[in-house]
Protein backbone atom coordinates (compact mmCIF):
# COMPACT_ATOMS: atom_id res chain seq x y z
CA UNK A 1 0.00 0.00 0.00
CA UNK A 2 1.09 3.45 -0.60
CA UNK A 3 -1.00 6.61 0.60
CA UNK A 4 -0.38 10.25 -0.18
CA UNK A 5 -2.01 11.47 3.07
CA UNK A 6 -2.40 15.40 2.80
CA UNK A 7 -3.15 18.03 5.36
CA UNK A 8 -4.72 21.33 3.95
CA UNK A 9 -4.75 24.28 6.25
CA UNK A 10 -5.80 28.02 6.22
CA UNK A 11 -2.33 28.81 5.20
CA UNK A 12 -0.21 25.85 4.93
CA UNK A 13 -0.27 22.25 3.42
CA UNK A 14 1.42 18.80 5.10
CA UNK A 15 2.07 15.76 3.50
CA UNK A 16 3.26 12.46 4.06
CA UNK A 17 3.54 8.88 2.51
CA UNK A 18 2.52 5.87 4.53
CA UNK A 19 2.67 2.65 3.34
CA UNK A 20 0.68 1.04 5.87
CA UNK A 21 3.03 0.63 8.63
CA UNK A 22 5.01 3.99 8.76
CA UNK A 23 4.50 7.37 7.72
CA UNK A 24 7.50 8.80 5.77
CA UNK A 25 8.86 12.63 6.58
CA UNK A 26 6.42 15.35 6.56
CA UNK A 27 6.74 18.26 4.51
CA UNK A 28 4.74 21.72 4.50
CA UNK A 29 4.63 24.60 2.32
CA UNK A 30 2.97 27.82 2.13
CA UNK A 31 -0.03 26.75 -0.33
CA UNK A 32 -1.42 30.49 -0.64
CA UNK A 33 -1.40 31.05 -4.69
CA UNK A 34 -0.85 27.95 -5.83
CA UNK A 35 -2.26 26.62 -9.05
CA UNK A 36 -3.37 23.02 -9.83
CA UNK A 37 0.43 22.45 -11.68
CA UNK A 38 2.05 23.64 -7.98
CA UNK A 39 -0.06 20.62 -6.04
CA UNK A 40 1.04 17.97 -8.78
CA UNK A 41 4.35 19.33 -9.00
CA UNK A 42 5.37 20.04 -5.22
CA UNK A 43 2.63 17.28 -3.57
CA UNK A 44 1.62 14.80 -5.77
CA UNK A 45 4.50 14.66 -7.50
CA UNK A 46 6.40 13.64 -4.54
CA UNK A 47 5.09 10.51 -4.00
CA UNK A 48 5.36 7.40 -6.44
CA UNK A 49 2.74 4.45 -7.60
CA UNK A 50 -0.10 5.71 -4.91
CA UNK A 51 -3.07 3.56 -4.48
CA UNK A 52 -4.76 6.40 -3.04
CA UNK A 53 -4.39 10.11 -1.70
CA UNK A 54 -6.39 10.86 1.69
CA UNK A 55 -6.79 14.69 2.60
CA UNK A 56 -8.30 16.56 5.52
CA UNK A 57 -9.08 20.29 4.06
CA UNK A 58 -10.58 23.19 5.90
CA UNK A 59 -9.17 25.19 2.94
CA UNK A 60 -11.76 25.96 1.23
CA UNK A 61 -13.33 24.28 -2.26
CA UNK A 62 -11.32 26.04 -4.46
CA UNK A 63 -8.30 25.16 -3.27
CA UNK A 64 -9.83 21.44 -3.12
CA UNK A 65 -10.48 21.61 -6.49
CA UNK A 66 -6.85 22.34 -7.70
CA UNK A 67 -5.86 19.18 -5.81
CA UNK A 68 -8.47 17.42 -7.46
CA UNK A 69 -7.78 18.89 -10.54
CA UNK A 70 -4.02 18.29 -10.11
CA UNK A 71 -4.33 14.30 -9.40
CA UNK A 72 -6.71 13.80 -12.13
CA UNK A 73 -3.70 15.52 -14.57
CA UNK A 74 -1.31 13.17 -12.94
CA UNK A 75 -3.84 10.11 -13.74
CA UNK A 76 -3.20 8.96 -10.07
CA UNK A 77 -6.00 8.10 -7.67
CA UNK A 78 -8.70 11.01 -7.19
CA UNK A 79 -8.33 12.37 -3.46
CA UNK A 80 -10.76 11.33 -1.13
CA UNK A 81 -11.48 14.25 1.45
CA UNK A 82 -12.25 12.80 4.90
CA UNK A 83 -15.41 14.14 6.11
CA UNK A 84 -16.43 14.81 10.02
CA UNK A 85 -18.43 11.97 11.65
CA UNK A 86 -19.85 10.40 15.08
CA UNK A 87 -17.27 7.71 14.83
CA UNK A 88 -13.84 6.72 13.27
CA UNK A 89 -10.59 5.88 14.38
CA UNK A 90 -11.95 4.77 18.15
CA UNK A 91 -12.94 8.32 18.27
CA UNK A 92 -16.70 9.28 19.29
CA UNK A 93 -17.01 12.55 18.40
CA UNK A 94 -19.24 14.49 21.06
CA UNK A 95 -20.95 17.19 19.08
CA UNK A 96 -24.12 17.48 19.25
CA UNK A 97 -23.86 17.77 14.89
CA UNK A 98 -20.41 15.99 13.99
CA UNK A 99 -20.74 17.57 10.95
CA UNK A 100 -20.16 21.09 12.64
CA UNK A 101 -16.46 19.66 14.07
CA UNK A 102 -13.77 20.83 11.70
CA UNK A 103 -12.52 18.03 9.80
CA UNK A 104 -8.76 18.64 10.87
CA UNK A 105 -9.55 18.80 14.84
CA UNK A 106 -11.88 15.62 13.55
CA UNK A 107 -8.38 13.67 12.13
CA UNK A 108 -6.47 15.10 15.42
CA UNK A 109 -8.74 13.66 18.07
CA UNK A 110 -8.04 10.46 15.98
CA UNK A 111 -3.94 10.98 15.82
CA UNK A 112 -3.81 11.78 19.46
CA UNK A 113 -5.97 8.98 20.72
CA UNK A 114 -3.93 6.44 19.18
CA UNK A 115 -0.55 7.94 20.83
CA UNK A 116 -2.19 8.32 24.21
CA UNK A 117 -2.75 4.68 24.44
CA UNK A 118 -5.16 4.81 26.80
CA UNK A 119 -4.86 8.21 28.83
CA UNK A 120 -7.13 10.92 28.35
CA UNK A 121 -5.65 13.62 26.04
CA UNK A 122 -6.62 17.35 25.62
CA UNK A 123 -5.63 17.83 21.90
CA UNK A 124 -4.32 21.30 21.38
CA UNK A 125 -4.11 23.10 17.57
CA UNK A 126 -2.50 26.14 16.90
CA UNK A 127 -3.30 27.96 13.89
CA UNK A 128 -4.88 30.76 12.77
CA UNK A 129 -6.88 30.00 16.08
CA UNK A 130 -6.12 27.80 18.59
CA UNK A 131 -8.32 24.85 19.22
CA UNK A 132 -8.60 22.47 22.70
CA UNK A 133 -9.92 18.86 22.06
CA UNK A 134 -10.47 16.52 24.99
CA UNK A 135 -11.09 13.35 24.29
CA UNK A 136 -11.34 10.20 27.10
CA UNK A 137 -8.94 7.52 27.80
CA UNK A 138 -11.63 5.34 26.21
CA UNK A 139 -11.84 7.85 22.71
CA UNK A 140 -15.31 9.66 23.64
CA UNK A 141 -14.67 13.09 22.40
CA UNK A 142 -16.29 15.41 25.08
CA UNK A 143 -16.38 18.54 23.12
CA UNK A 144 -13.92 21.59 22.73
CA UNK A 145 -12.83 25.31 22.80
CA UNK A 146 -12.19 27.86 20.49
CA UNK A 147 -10.15 31.32 20.81
CA UNK A 148 -7.96 33.32 18.39
CA UNK A 149 -4.37 31.80 18.59
CA UNK A 150 -1.71 34.01 19.84
CA UNK A 151 -0.75 35.45 16.28
CA UNK A 152 -4.89 36.36 16.12
CA UNK A 153 -4.63 37.71 19.20
CA UNK A 154 -1.40 40.12 18.58
CA UNK A 155 -2.79 41.11 14.70
CA UNK A 156 -6.46 42.13 16.27
CA UNK A 157 -4.92 44.48 18.55
CA UNK A 158 -2.63 46.08 16.27
CA UNK A 159 -5.43 46.53 14.34
CA UNK A 160 -8.11 48.00 16.25
CA UNK A 161 -6.38 49.91 18.95
CA UNK A 162 -4.35 53.52 17.64
CA UNK A 163 -2.46 53.90 20.65
CA UNK A 164 -1.12 50.57 20.84
CA UNK A 165 -0.47 49.97 17.13
CA UNK A 166 1.78 53.25 17.46
CA UNK A 167 3.49 52.57 20.65
CA UNK A 168 4.17 49.04 19.33
CA UNK A 169 6.18 50.04 15.92
CA UNK A 170 9.75 48.97 16.57
CA UNK A 171 11.31 48.42 20.47
CA UNK A 172 10.35 44.95 20.15
CA UNK A 173 12.92 43.96 23.04
CA UNK A 174 12.27 42.98 26.58
CA UNK A 175 10.24 40.43 25.94
CA UNK A 176 11.68 37.54 28.01
CA UNK A 177 8.94 36.86 30.58
CA UNK A 178 5.16 38.13 31.07
CA UNK A 179 5.63 41.01 31.75
CA UNK A 180 7.47 42.96 28.61
CA UNK A 181 9.67 45.99 28.60
CA UNK A 182 8.08 47.65 25.32
CA UNK A 183 5.01 47.87 23.95
CA UNK A 184 5.18 45.20 21.33
CA UNK A 185 6.49 42.58 23.99
CA UNK A 186 3.51 43.19 25.99
CA UNK A 187 1.50 42.23 23.19
CA UNK A 188 3.57 39.12 22.20
CA UNK A 189 4.14 37.76 25.59
CA UNK A 190 0.79 38.43 27.08
CA UNK A 191 -0.90 36.32 24.21
CA UNK A 192 1.45 33.30 24.57
CA UNK A 193 0.76 33.50 28.11
CA UNK A 194 -2.93 33.35 27.64
CA UNK A 195 -2.89 30.70 25.39
CA UNK A 196 -1.00 28.02 27.93
CA UNK A 197 -3.04 29.65 30.62
CA UNK A 198 -6.17 28.37 29.22
CA UNK A 199 -4.56 25.10 27.84
CA UNK A 200 -3.65 24.73 31.91
CA UNK A 201 -7.24 25.44 33.07
CA UNK A 202 -8.52 23.14 30.68
CA UNK A 203 -6.38 20.51 31.67
CA UNK A 204 -8.04 21.81 35.36
CA UNK A 205 -11.75 21.57 34.20
CA UNK A 206 -10.78 18.49 32.36
CA UNK A 207 -10.24 16.77 35.45
CA UNK A 208 -14.02 16.63 36.56
CA UNK A 209 -14.90 14.83 33.30
CA UNK A 210 -12.65 12.29 32.55
CA UNK A 211 -11.64 9.20 35.25
CA UNK A 212 -7.86 8.65 35.96
CA UNK A 213 -4.92 10.19 35.68
CA UNK A 214 -4.36 14.40 34.54
CA UNK A 215 -5.10 14.57 30.23
CA UNK A 216 -2.30 14.64 28.66
CA UNK A 217 -1.65 17.72 26.53
CA UNK A 218 -0.92 17.12 22.94
CA UNK A 219 0.23 20.61 21.20
CA UNK A 220 0.23 20.32 16.90
CA UNK A 221 0.55 23.29 14.21
CA UNK A 222 2.54 26.19 13.40
CA UNK A 223 1.98 28.07 16.91
CA UNK A 224 2.65 25.12 19.04
CA UNK A 225 6.37 25.83 19.58
CA UNK A 226 6.25 29.42 20.98
CA UNK A 227 3.49 28.18 23.78
CA UNK A 228 4.89 24.47 24.52
CA UNK A 229 7.23 26.29 27.30
CA UNK A 230 4.85 28.00 28.92
CA UNK A 231 2.43 25.26 29.49
CA UNK A 232 3.00 23.62 33.16
CA UNK A 233 0.96 20.82 32.38
CA UNK A 234 2.81 17.31 30.98
CA UNK A 235 2.88 18.16 27.34
CA UNK A 236 4.30 16.74 24.29
CA UNK A 237 4.26 18.35 20.75
CA UNK A 238 3.26 16.48 17.54
CA UNK A 239 3.75 18.56 14.13
CA UNK A 240 2.77 15.82 11.93
CA UNK A 241 -0.25 15.15 14.32
CA UNK A 242 -3.65 15.56 11.59
CA UNK A 243 -1.21 13.15 9.44
CA UNK A 244 -1.01 10.22 12.01
CA UNK A 245 -4.46 10.80 12.32
CA UNK A 246 -5.35 10.22 8.89
CA UNK A 247 -2.82 7.09 8.47
CA UNK A 248 -5.16 5.53 11.50
CA UNK A 249 -7.73 5.75 8.78
CA UNK A 250 -6.19 4.24 5.78
CA UNK A 251 -7.12 1.42 8.06
CA UNK A 252 -10.65 1.45 7.85
CA UNK A 253 -12.87 1.71 5.36
CA UNK A 254 -13.71 4.62 2.74
CA UNK A 255 -15.16 7.32 4.34
CA UNK A 256 -17.74 9.42 2.97
CA UNK A 257 -16.29 12.40 0.95
CA UNK A 258 -17.27 15.96 2.64
CA UNK A 259 -19.22 18.15 0.27
CA UNK A 260 -17.20 20.27 -2.39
Amino acid sequence: MNVLLIDIGNTRIKWASFDGQRLARQHAAVHSGWSGEDFARRVIGSARSLDRILVASVAGSLVDRSLALAAGRARVAAPEFVASQRRAGGVTVGYVEPWRLGVDRFVATIGAHQLSKGRAVCVVGVGTAMTIDLVGADGRHQGGAIIPSPSLMVDTLLSNTNGIRRRAQGGSGGGTSLFGRSTRAAIVQGSRYAAAALIDRAVGEARALVPGRAPLVMLTGGGAPAIQPLVQSTCVSVPDLVLKGLAVLCEEPKHPARAR
